[in-house]
């Protein structure tokens, strides 16, 4: 995964601007995730560099609810996980749909950033490994997040069924759909005793919980390799570094590339002139409390999982490649 450095690239030969949108709006995610503040930054860039008159982001649920609102017409551009994308709209898993909600088609501008998904639980919960979770309440994401699909995928394959909470069953957990904040706040008060969340690293939130609460978190990387051959090739074994968030050791984990979709009605130049923003002003795109090691690069921009390209998009690809 390559830094941004804050290296400008050269401008792709041969594209002129086309006319300036007149609003552009891009579904990010929670307050305290990166999501959001990569949403607002590209929006600003947007707006900046002439590609809308106006653009701005959503705070949103995270990748399930940002495609329903890109198929709703609610937003023009969407940040999505690259599992849940593709398990939306069609690509590498074996249960993909050829649409998104509402039938609207969806297509990809490029693979922006790297998630890491964390499974925090406070450090004197005696919880060492996923196996520990059973019979554990756990916080699996909010509804309309990606998070919610990795983090019940990795569950099954551990050999835990995530249910509403209940009285337990055997074989279940008691799974409560909390979102980043919410989640944080049950961790807290000893409501849930494991979070689940995908993010860029360091988290904002989580790195100022950590600060007051001794946390760990869980390695999931041994159940990379199941995740992969049901589910399909999206997962990868990356690393939280040490002293990413106070006090907790390097910990590996299942990381999960985040794409950049838009509707295919989108206007050819204004997806061209985007991919020109991701591919010639990366460095204005870094949130503040990254470490700036896991964003996009030319080099990986275009591999999409499986989600075809917008043709405008393709357009910018294929004049900054040559």
């Amino acid at each position: 995964m390559a830094s941004l450095g804050g290296v400008l690239l050269p401008t792709a030969a041969g594209c002129v601007p086309g006319p300036p949108a007149d609003s552009l709006t891009v579904a990010g995610g929670e307050a305290g995730g990166l999501y959001l503040e990569f949403a607002a930054l590209l929006a600003s860039s947007l707006q900046r560099h002439g590609v809308a008159k106006k653009a701005s982001a959503l705070e949103t649920g995270g990748s399930l609810e940002n495609m329903d609102r890109l198929a709703r017409g609610e937003a023009t551009l969407a940040i999505a996980l690259s599992d849940a994308a593709s398990d939306r709209l069609g690509g590498d898993t074996p249960s993909s749909a050829p649409s998104a909600a509402g039938g609207a088609r969806m297509l990809a501008l490029g693979k922006v950033y790297e998630n890491y998904l964390h499974c925090v639980v406070r450090k004197d919960s005696g919880i060492l490994s996923v196996a520990d979770l059973a019979g554990k309440a756990v916080a699996v994401g909010d509804p309309g997040s990606g998070t919610s699909l990795t983090a019940r995928r990795l569950l099954e394959v551990a050999g835990m069924s995530a249910a509403a909470p209940s009285p337990t069953t055997p074989g279940t957990l008691p799974a409560f759909q909390l979102g980043l904040n919410r989640g944080l706040a049950a961790l807290r008060d000893g409501s849930v005793e494991a979070l689940f969340w995908s993010g860029g690293v360091p988290t904002a939130a989580i790195a100022a919980f950590a600060k007051s609460t001794k946390l760990q978190l869980l390695d999931l990387s041994p159940l990379i390799p199941t995740m992969k051959a049901r589910f399909g090739s999206f997962y990868e074994r990356v690393l939280i570094q040490e002293n990413s968030y106070d006090g907790i050791p390097a910990t590996w984990t299942v990381g999960v590339a985040n794409l950049l979709l838009c509707r295919a009605d989108l206007d050819r130049d204004v997806a061209r002139s985007t991919v020109e923003i991701l591919l010639q002003h990366s460095a204005e795109l870094v949130p503040s409390s990254s470490r700036g090691v896991q964003y996009l690069s030319p080099e990986t921009l275009i591999g999409t999982a499986g989600v075809p390209l917008h043709p405008g998009a393709e357009d910018a690809y294929r004049a900054f490649h040559g």
